[in-house]
């Protein structure tokens, strides 16, 4: 079988991809080799790099990286009073705490969190979400899900809804579930 219809959901007459690509190239050289799961795990690769740029344009708009927004996103989503530990919040930005560490002190700068003590435990922190971070975030917010819509717009509804259906489960066969 020729190499273009060989891996994937190629169509005859239509120019290869950049994975399908990849795929030939590895037939050729290791056909000892099932590379066939690269046509998903490769385009999911490719595709999520590709989102996370249009993602990270939304992010940038307003002055923050993407792990910025995910701090202020988590804090938002605590609602009242729009405050979580940094070990918390670490966990739900999936970032060691050094790296929350780092995040927090740029937003603490520029006046989008601050911290103070736990109530309740004098030795414990928590970061705050700041009236102007809130309004940046609620804004920034809604931005991103009027871009995450244009994105999935390519697609039509009925294969979104498939999509999400088949990356809901897949996901949950590979990622261990999570403490509330």
């Amino acid at each position: 079988m020729p190499p273009e219809q060989s891996h994937g959901p190629h169509r005859p007459g239509r120019p290869l991809d950049h994975i399908a690509r990849i795929q030939a190239e590895w037939a050729r050289e290791r056909p000892d080799v099932d590379v066939t799961p690269q046509g998903v795990i490769g385009r999911l690769h490719r595709l999520g790099a590709l989102l996370t740029e249009q993602l990270c344009l939304v992010y940038r708009r307003y002055g923050l990286s993407e792990g910025e927004f995910d701090v202020l996103a988590a804090l938002r989503r605590a609602g009242e009073p729009f405050e979580r530990a940094p070990g918390e919040l670490a966990a739900h930005t999936m970032v060691t705490t050094g790296a929350m560490t780092k995040r927090i002190d740029r937003l603490e700068r520029d006046g989008l969190v601050t911290r103070r003590r736990a109530a309740g435990d004098g030795r414990g922190r928590v970061v705050v979400l700041t009236p102007a971070g809130r309004d940046l975030i609620d804004d920034a917010f809604s931005e991103h899900m009027t871009n995450e819509r244009r994105l999935l717009d390519a697609l039509d509804p009925d294969e979104a809804e498939h999509l999400e259906s088949l990356l809901t489960s897949w996901l949950a066969r590979v990622e261990p579930p999570r403490g509330a």
